[in-house]
């Protein structure tokens, strides 16, 4: 239980979730798009060859989600080596020097608006509670407790791509030669559009302007690989 409740439990903000959002998010937003636009590519190619449609469906989740848990652990990697480097320095600095450690702390203080009686008398206090995590959160704006997990970014990076590219491939299953052309792009946009806004609701913006941004975006993206498939398709 918190020991310091906060004395306005009505006022919720959302930015906190920013991290987790945007790779869940745009996890199954990708997943999607890219798996329902590489599908209508291979039907337009193809002339409408089910078997060929889910086969590159399949390969698309696949390939699509382990490169999103690659991608996502490395960036986060690099991040989390970054953040604990940070970590190191500081502990050293405030071993080495920490009346310099004070000073710089109560300046950081002033510069946000204190005077320097009451930023000097901040810092102190800080300083006696934790210390570390004081400059680490004034200084660099990260936490030990906020520490970047790579393995869990990638799990859930290939997890939420893997639900996105789930739609299309399964809108495929039951659809036909003659309905799949139209079948998979309307469940993959109105998958889409549901999508955006309910990161909406989570991250608190606006619905409308964010279920259309993915909308339009990835309905720009399945034309334009339907029409290519279709000029390969007549071409070969």
């Amino acid at each position: 239980m918190n020991a310091f409740p906060t004395p306005h439990p009505e006022e919720t903000h959302r930015s906190h979730r920013a991290p987790w959002l945007r790779a869940a998010v745009l996890g199954m937003n990708d997943g999607t798009v890219s798996t329902a636009s590489l599908m209508l590519g291979v039907l337009a190619a193809s002339g409408g060859n089910t078997g060929a449609v889910l086969t590159a469906g399949l390969a698309g989740l696949v390939a699509g989600a382990l490169s999103m848990a690659a991608g996502e652990y490395v960036s986060v990697s690099s991040q989390r080596d970054s953040e604990l480097s940070d970590i190191e320095i500081e502990k050293k600095s405030l071993s080495e020097n920490p009346e310099k450690e004070l000073e710089e702390l109560a300046w950081i203080y002033q510069k946000r608006g204190l005077s320097p009686e009451l930023a000097s008398e901040v810092a102190h206090a800080l300083h006696e509670h934790n210390a570390i995590d004081a400059h680490l959160r004034s200084e660099l704006g990260i936490s030990h407790d906020d520490i970047a997990d790579p393995i869990e970014a990638a799990v859930a990076s290939a997890v939420a791509f893997a639900i996105g590219a789930l739609i299309p491939i399964l809108a495929a299953v039951f659809s036909t030669e003659e309905t799949g052309t139209w079948i998979i792009p309307i469940v993959s946009l109105i998958t889409l559009f549901v999508s955006g806004a309910i990161g909406a609701v989570i991250g608190g913006g606006n619905k409308i302007k964010a279920a259309l941004r993915v909308f339009v975006g990835g309905g720009l993206a399945m034309a334009i690989t339907f029409i290519i498939g279709h000029l390969i398709g007549a071409s070969v």
